[in-house]
């Protein structure tokens, strides 16, 4: 998992210091972001890390029921998660700089080094459901250890929908 993480930093950093101004700007493959955008919402998979571990964590302990029912709950939600999804990628990608974004996907890299460092093989195993009509790569119940793993095949499968090129920035 550290490994994975780290090639996605090393990625994400190349490819926002190898992109010109006009290649983030240009409308990426598949989707209805631009290149910078879609960066954002790739390295929202990881900043979600932070967020749904202590979830995680929490329904690991409650009665299936209820873990039955919150997922049932969320993927009721599903339509105006996605439309949350897309504003707020659209306007992160919008006004965030290169420098933040590279600033802030090596602080959340740092920081889920250490807590994967702390992670214990118990808490890795625990998991709960999940509401699979958010993401293709939701399953119906996953693991802590599944959450960390998520975050690079979401990374992976958005990498492919970049539209940039290496190359120098225009003037």
């Amino acid at each position: 998992m550290h490994e994975e993480l780290e090639l996605a930093r090393e990625n994400f950093r190349a490819l926002l210091e190898s992109a010109s101004n006009a290649d983030l700007r240009r409308r990426s493959s598949g989707t209805r972001w631009n290149n910078k955008q879609l960066l954002f919402h790739m390295l929202l998979g990881y900043l979600l890390i932070r967020t749904l571990r202590p979830l995680m964590l929490m329904f690991a302990r409650l009665p299936a029921w209820v873990n039955s029912s919150f997922a049932w709950l969320l993927n009721t939600a599903a339509p105006p998660f996605h439309v949350i999804n897309f504003a707020g990628a659209w306007l992160a990608g919008s006004v965030l700089s290169r420098r933040q974004l590279k600033w802030l996907f090596d602080r959340t890299a740092v920081a889920l080094h250490h807590q994967l460092d702390a992670e214990t093989e118990t808490t890795l195993a625990r998991g709960m459901r999940f509401p699979t009509r958010w993401d293709p790569f939701f399953r119906d119940v996953m693991t802590v250890a599944d959450i960390y793993h998520y975050a690079t095949q979401h990374y992976d499968f958005h990498s492919q929908q970049l539209t940039v090129s290496a190359g120098p920035d225009e003037p």
